[in-house]
């Protein structure tokens, strides 16, 4: 015996939920970018404290992705190094490590968002 069950279709939502899965993943690009700032605040080396002050992150206007930085004209060289000074965490920089080691944190961020918690 072969049983077919039928599906209707009463409304076609998949417009909202692509809407709502854009709209957490910007929710969570803006909260990986505060936290990421905050990240590379804590361990950017203070002296006058103008460039910590000048590390802020902007997310994508397409909701891609979201860049955390300074506009400060030393910044690369506190960031890289230089040939008169190796760069600021041990030659780390402030900015790298902020993006690459709390990945964890960030796809929590993520996830959470995608799932409306």
């Amino acid at each position: 015996m072969i049983s077919c069950m039928s599906v209707i279709i009463k409304e076609d939502n998949t417009d909202k939920v692509v809407a709502g899965i854009g709209t957490a993943i910007e929710r969570a690009l803006e909260k990986i970018g505060l936290v990421g700032e905050g990240h590379a605040k804590k361990i950017c080396p203070v002296d006058t404290g103008r460039l910590r002050n000048s590390i802020t992150h902007v997310v994508d206007s397409g909701g891609k992705f979201t860049a955390i930085g300074t506009n400060v004209e030393y910044g690369p060289y506190i960031e890289l190094g230089h040939h008169t000074y190796p760069g600021a965490n041990g030659g780390k920089g402030y900015l790298r490590p902020a993006a690459t080691e709390h990945a964890s944190e960030y796809r929590q961020i993520l996830e959470s968002e995608l799932k409306g918690s």
